[in-house]
This record gives C-alpha cells, sequence and structure tokens, in this order.
C-alpha cells in the first residue's frame, strides 16, 4: 500500500462489521485476510513484530473506514473520525473500568466481579494511535493533515487515561529514567619515579 488511492479504493470487504479472530494476540479485531494488491515487500524480507502489527492496524482501520455509513476516504478522515474508531473498538476491550457508583471504583484488585463495562486500556489505544500515526506517514499522508496526531485524539487519550487511571486505582505517571550512578572520579595518583 504505497498510496491513499490504493487504500480507499482497496473495498474488497463485504462484510458489516469487523470480525475477531480467536488466535489475535491483540486487544484489536483483525484485519481481513491480505488481498493481492497488498502482498509483503518481498519473502526474503522478514517484517517485525511492530511493523506486523502496524499493518494488521492500518488494515482494521481501512476496513473501519469503508464499512462506515457512508463509506469515507481517508483524504476526508478527521480527528473526529479517529474518535469514533477509538469508541467503537471499547466493544472489543478487555479491561474492566469502574463506573463511580460501583463499590470497587477505584481499587486495583477488586474482590468480587461486578457489571462495570470492559473498555480497551489506555496504553493499548495510546499504542494504537502511535502505530497508525506513523502508518499514516509511511502510506503518503502528510504530517500536518494526520488525523491519528489530532489535538482531539490526544485529549480523548488523555482523558481515557485519568479516568482510568481513577477508576481502577492505578497511576500512569511516566516512569522516570533511574541515572546510572558513576562512582566518584578518582584522584590523580601523584606517584612520580
Amino acid at each position: 500500500m504505497n498510496s491513499f488511492q490504493e487504500f480507499d479504493s482497496s473495498s474488497n470487504s463485504d462484510s458489516k462489521a469487523i470480525s475477531l479472530s480467536a488466535g489475535n494476540t491483540s486487544n484489536f479485531p483483525s484485519p481481513p485476510p491480505p488481498s493481492s494488491s497488498s502482498s509483503p515487500p518481498s519473502s526474503s524480507t522478514t517484517l517485525s513484530r511492530y511493523e506486523n502489527q502496524k499493518r494488521r492496524d492500518w488494515n482494521t482501520f481501512g476496513q473501519y473506514l469503508r464499512n462506515h455509513r457512508p463509506p469515507l476516504s481517508l483524504s476526508r478522515c478527521s480527528g473526529a473520525h479517529v474518535l469514533e474508531f477509538l469508541r467503537y473498538l471499547d466493544q472489543f476491550g478487555k479491561t474492566k473500568v469502574h463506573t463511580h457508583l460501583c463499590p470497587f471504583f477505584g481499587h486495583p484488585n477488586p474482590p468480587a466481579p461486578c457489571p462495570c463495562p470492559l473498555r480497551q486500556a489506555w496504553g493499548s489505544l495510546d499504542a494504537l494511535i502511535g502505530r497508525l500515526r506513523a502508518a499514516f506517514e509511511e502510506n503518503g499522508g502528510k504530517p500536518e493533515a494526520n488525523p491519528f496526531g489530532a489535538r482531539a485524539v490526544r485529549l480523548y487519550l488523555r482523558e481515557v487515561r485519568d479516568s482510568q487511571a481513577k477508576a481502577r486505582g492505578i497511576s500512569y505517571e511516566k516512569k522516570k529514567r533511574k541515572r546510572p550512578q558513576h562512582p566518584p572520579p578518582l584522584p590523580p595518583s601523584n606517584n612520580a619515579s
């Protein structure tokens, strides 16, 4: 997939929803089977796990756009459509997010089950947006027109992070990098013979 035209015109999917694969290791729906037009660069080149996941996420987003009513082209996609996609993905989430009315609100390890909804974890959404943002530019998109980098998307991710931190009683503070402890320099030796 080297251009928007290829991405937008590849509407070979007749399904109405994105299906989940039992063997999928990701929290996100699996993409449709690859078409003959989107073959890997070469059979001898093995893509990294990150590159494979980025390609699957890109294909999943493309399928979402094709299944959108009315269907959307990537060139008309905005931050609002990205937010719609992220909210759509919540139905496939595996992270329990307690509501304010739940007695376990703010408890990281609740002692009993509750009816609170399952959602996509903030970290999964954040990583997904990072991969899609990179894929957009790799597929011919201009950085200033990248819907995955829109302010509304950044604000939504921050809101999800903060609300999940409160609901689950965990902190998402950035970990401070530990700087290696260097021993103090030795004084110069005065062994002049």
